[in-house]
Order: C-alpha cells, then sequence, then structure tokens
C-alpha cells in the first residue's frame, strides 16, 4: 500500500473516531482535516480550500435561508396547524398526517429545521389529546429523514452525489429525481410506525420545557385573569360605528383598553389608535383594575357583555399578541415617572399590564404608580413592536421573552409572497432554466426584497456547523481519488459480492454507507461513499446513477441509533427515549428500506 495512501486513510479513521466520540466538535475536525491533509503532499493547499467554492455549499447555505423564511412568514407553523386540525384526537391519523407534513416540508427546507420547528406543536398536540410524545416524535425524525428521499434540495448527501456526478462529466439528477423511491418509502414507513407505535417506547406524558416561562406563567405570576376584563360588544351597542378618539372611553368611563379583539372580518387582535372604529362582535380588551371603573354599568349604559379573561387567553392567541418582561434600570429617564407620564404605548405601541415593585407585583391601577430603579413591566403588544424595543438601550432592559416568541411569525402578512417565490423556485430547478444554486440564489434576494426575510435573519439561519464540516470533508474524496484509496474500495466490495451480481452490489453499498452513517455524519458518509460507488459502476462498465442513488437514499437512512443523525438527537429528550428504543425500531425499518431501494433503484434507473 503506497505511504501516502496511509497517511490519508489514517488522517481519515482519526476523523471517524473523533466523530464517533464527538470530542472534539464535528465542524472543529473538519478544520483539522482541511489542515492536516495538505501536509501529506496528496493535495494542495487550494484544493484543501475547494470546498469553499463548491457550488453545492453555497446552495445548501441559500436553502437554510429559504427555510428560515418560510418560518418567518408562518408557512411552518401554519402547516402545523393543518396537521393538528385533520388529526383531531386520534393517534393513528395524528401521525399519518404529522409524517406527511413534515416529509412534505422537509423535501424543500432541512430536515433538522423541520423537526425543530414541529416539536413545539407535536409537544403541545399530545398534551392536548393525551397521547403519549414516545408514539409521535420517532415518527417526526422518521418522517424528517424521509424528507431527504424526496427532492434534490431535501438533503446536503443528495447534492453531494449529485454534484460528484456532475464531477465526473454526467448530468446528473433533476430535481424530483428521487421522488419514486421516497413516497413508497414514505407510504411504507407510515404504515410500519402506525402499527409499532406501541412498542415504541419513550415518554408518556408531554414534559414541559424547564427553561422558558409560558405566557401561562405570567398570567398567574402578575394576576392577570383577575386584572383584565374583555367587553363584547352587542349589536345596538353605542359604542360601535364611531373611533375611539371620539368615544373617549378613558376620560369618561375610567376604562384603559389595551387591545381590540375582532372576529369578523379583519379578525386578529389589533393596537387601540384613535382611529379605530369599533363594530358589534368586537371584544375590548381592558385593565379592569383602573380606579373607579364600574364593569356592570359600563355594560348596562353602552350595550357591552362582559368576559372574563379565561386562564390561557394569552397562550392561545400568542400569535397575534405577545407579552415580555422589561427592567427599568437606575439610569432610566423613566425613574420617577408614572405609567402614563412614560407614554411607552404611545413610543413603543406596547401597553402596560403589569408591574413589579421588586418581587411583588402591583394588584391596583398602574395608570399613576410611580417607576422606581429596577421595576419590572409586563408589557404587552404585537410581537415586532416587542422585538424592537429589544433592540434598544436606555430606557428599559428586556429581562426575558415567553416560549411563546419562538414560533411567532414576524412575517406572515407576507406569506403569500413566500409561497409565490417558492413555487418559481421549484419549477426553475425542474426546468433546468438556471443552474441550480443561481436559482436559489435569485430566491434568496426576492424573499429579501419582498420583506419575507432580513439580511440578520439570513446569516443567523445558516448553519454553519454544518457548512463547515461539508467544506472540510470534500478535500476527502480528492485525496482518496488520487491516492488510488476510492478504486481499492470500489475493487473490495466488487469482490465481496461478486462481479455478476449489481443487485448485489448496490445492497453492499447500502449497507456499507448505513454502517458508516451510525458513527459519522450522513453528510460525511455522502462525501466518502460517492467515489468509492462510482467507482464500482465503472469497474463494472455499467451506468453510475443507481450506485449513486443508493448512496444518498442510504445516507437518508439513518434509523437505527439517536445519533445517526441530528434529526433523531432532537427528538430523543422530548420523546423520552432510550438507545434501544431507535434499534428495536430503527433497525428493521432500515431493511426494509434496503428492500425497497435494492428492487426499485435498477428498475427506475437502469443499469
Amino acid at each position: 500500500m503506497p505511504i501516502d495512501l496511509v497517511l490519508v486513510l489514517a488522517i481519515l479513521l482519526a476523523a471517524v473516531v473523533m466523530f464517533a466520540i464527538n470530542t472534539p466538535r464535528m465542524d472543529v475536525v473538519a478544520v483539522m482535516v482541511m489542515v492536516t491533509l495538505p501536509f501529506t503532499g496528496v493535495i494542495s493547499v487550494p484544493e484543501a480550500l475547494s470546498g469553499f467554492s463548491d457550488s453545492n455549499v453555497i446552495l445548501i447555505a441559500a436553502l437554510f435561508v429559504i427555510g428560515e423564511a418560510l418560518v418567518r412568514t408562518g408557512i411552518t407553523q401554519k402547516l402545523g396547524d393543518w396537521v393538528a386540525a385533520r388529526a383531531g384526537h386520534s393517534e393513528a391519523r395524528l401521525i399519518f398526517f404529522l409524517m406527511v407534513g413534515a416529509c412534505t416540508l422537509g423535501s424543500i427546507v432541512s430536515s433538522t429545521g423541520v423537526v425543530a420547528i414541529f416539536i413545539p406543536m407535536v409537544l403541545r398536540i399530545a398534551r392536548t389529546a393525551s397521547i403519549a410524545t414516545g408514539r409521535l416524535m420517532m415518527p417526526l425524525s422518521v418522517a424528517a429523514l424521509i424528507s431527504g428521499m424526496l427532492t434534490l434540495v431535501a438533503t446536503p448527501p443528495n447534492l453531494i452525489v449529485h454534484g460528484e456526478l456532475v464531477r465526473r462529466g454526467e448530468d446528473g439528477f433533476g430535481f424530483f429525481d428521487f421522488t419514486p423511491f421516497g413516497l413508497p418509502i414514505l407510504a411504507l414507513a407510515i404504515v410500519y410506525m402506525i402499527a409499532m407505535r406501541r412498542f415504541i417506547g419513550g415518554a408518556v406524558l408531554a414534559p414541559p420545557d424547564p427553561t422558558r416561562r409560558s405566557l401561562g406563567d405570567w398570567e398567574e405570576e402578575f394576576d392577570l385573569t383577575r386584572r383584565i376584563l374583555r367587553l363584547r360588544l352587542e349589536e345596538g351597542s353605542t359604542l360601535t360605528g364611531r373611533p375611539l378618539s371620539e368615544l373617549d372611553l378613558r376620560a369618561r368611563e375610567g376604562v384603559n383598553i389595551v387591545a381590540v379583539e375582532r372576529n369578523g372580518r379583519g379578525a386578529g387582535i389589533g393596537r387601540p389608535r384613535a382611529d379605530t372604529v369599533l363594530h358589534p362582535g368586537d371584544v375590548l380588551v381592558i385593565d379592569a383594575m383602573e380606579n373607579g371603573f364600574d364593569a356592570d354599568g359600563l355594560c348596562a349604559r353602552s350595550g357591552a357583555c362582559a368576559q372574563p379573561l379565561e386562564g390561557g387567553w394569552f397562550s392561545d392567541r400568542a400569535r397575534h399578541i405577545g407579552l415580555a418582561q422589561a427592567m427599568v434600570p437606575p439610569t432610566s429617564p423613566l425613574v420617577g415617572q408614572t405609567v402614563t407620564q412614560a407614554r411607552i404605548r404611545s413610543r413603543h405601541d406596547l401597553a402596560v399590564i403589569g408591574l413589579k415593585h421588586g418581587a411583588h407585583a402591583v394588584p391596583g391601577a398602574l395608570r399613576e404608580e410611580v417607576l422606581r430603579p429596577g421595576d419590572t413591566l409586563l408589557l404587552m403588544g404585537p410581537w415586532h413592536a416587542i422585538r424592537r424595543l429589544q433592540g434598544t438601550r436606555g430606557e428599559v432592559v428586556m429581562l426575558d421573552l415567553p416560549g411563546e416568541a419562538d414560533n411567532v411569525a414576524p412575517e406572515a402578512a407576507r406569506a403569500p409572497w413566500a409561497l409565490l417565490v417558492i413555487g418559481l423556485m421549484v419549477l426553475g430547478m425542474v426546468l433546468g432554466i438556471l443552474p441550480n444554486v443561481q436559482v436559489v440564489m435569485i430566491a434568496c434576494l426576492m424573499l429579501g426584497l419582498l420583506g419575507c426575510i432580513t439580511m440578520a435573519g439570513a446569516y443567523n439561519s445558516m448553519h454553519m456547523k454544518s457548512l463547515v464540516l461539508i467544506i472540510g470533508m470534500l478535500p476527502f474524496s480528492i485525496a482518496l481519488e488520487r491516492t488510488g484509496g476510492v478504486a481499492m474500495a470500489a475493487d473490495a466490495l466488487v469482490a465481496l459480492a461478486g462481479e455478476t451480481s449489481p443487485r448485489m452490489l448496490l445492497a453492499a453499498i447500502f449497507v456499507t454507507t448505513s454502517v458508516f452513517s451510525l458513527f459519522i455524519s450522513n453528510t460525511a458518509t455522502a462525501v466518502l461513499m460517492a467515489p468509492v460507488a462510482m467507482a464500482v459502476a465503472d469497474a463494472l462498465g455499467i451506468s453510475p446513477y443507481p450506485f449513486a442513488m443508493t448512496v444518498a437514499l442510504a445516507a437518508s437512512a439513518a434509523f437505527m441509533t439517536p445519533v445517526s443523525s441530528p434529526v433523531n438527537t432532537l427528538v430523543l429528550g422530548p420523546g423520552g427515549y432510550k438507545f434501544l428504543d431507535f434499534v428495536r425500531i430503527g433497525v428493521p425499518f432500515t431493511l426494509i428500506t434496503l428492500v425497497v431501494v435494492v428492487a426499485m433503484v435498477p428498475w427506475v434507473l437502469p443499469f
């Protein structure tokens, strides 16, 4: 064995060991590989850094931005709502719609991101329907992994295998070339997970998130169910048909309106403005602790009906209106002013509905309460106003946002534009009018121009750890091919399976890729196995496409352990799983996937 091949294999073995023990971090290992490989003399420094200019790396980074735009515009949340509405309280229907929804979304954006988005929704549904979270989290992770088998852009391994084909002078894969394999596997997975749900294991009840306070917690802490009252305006109410400025309810009735809840046309919860005209059916959300306020008298005089603030009101409307806690620092100009004098609503579009002096909430009226250093304000208003205040300094210091803030779509009104851009992007990739990377980058620019995503959000959405991992591992394919390692591995696979059995070779490649994925990421596995699989095809003198497709599908079939993929790791805690839960459920389904792949790939992509 040549000495340069020995050196490259030694570096590869060291990288695999570090990946397996997860020390140091995977992206750090990738950087170590980039630094070390040029010292072998096999590749140059520019070749070691060539991943930074690889079009597939740029494409993957741009797809992270696309996924963030879907989150910011609320498209992902609406999909979650659709799943919950269709499923009802049936566990089997919930698993079906959950897997279909996750798989559909994951075919366009990162599967890891899909799971992160769906976990809070699944926990909420599990609590509401009294379903064990352990029966839902694993179907979610399996569907997210299978989403990588649906489209070209669904997962990095697909793009890596496609890029290897193009580098060898082939046309590569089309956008939907993976779909004929992914759909049957998804159908089998749904049947399998519904049939096996009683044996999955994991948590029985949905665990609360101990790291984040919820809106429900703040309702209790500030006693909002006693402080806040809702008044529904009936037909014929004297308050309807006129703007609030004309009604002047604060001066005449002692009413401090903090929000207007509208259920008809223009449904939602809005800030009360001077020009807001009230209509029958509107609900006024008011601070009922104002001095001199007589709710029964106002209802009798104006034709309104008092409604209590049910527990969970804020949580149920978290997408429309938010709460935040802010502290008044000693240097704030608000110190010594009353809540009214501070004019927080007129300047920041936020109403003060709770106040603490130290650890104790003020029980009475707030309008004339004098602000002191260290006071805690509970602010209510639109999420965009809360986030805008979060970025300011001086008057108040934002202390905390509730856990529900993570699921808010700040650009929900721009969802139609995002859907239009995503549709055009998919159409452009299907038709092949421009290179895929150019189509996706144009889509990113359009989403930015249309306000679906900000530059800060775009940069924050890029998972640099994943990108650096891909960049660092790409030089291995060059080094292994140049030293003869790829040809040696191909010869070993051919000798093992027999030269006259291409299907057996597909099975061997699938198993090898799956085994590698147990120890290293499926992205790194695809980088290593793609050139080997194509060298096997060259040795047999047959088409490389079946072998490339097998590598891509096997890289997504990371069902067997909780560390096979970040997708599995994400559901490990919320699902309450043990290591063997994945082994018991994942190994049989991996074998089912192997049978489907070996049977279908040569049929759709002939040798």
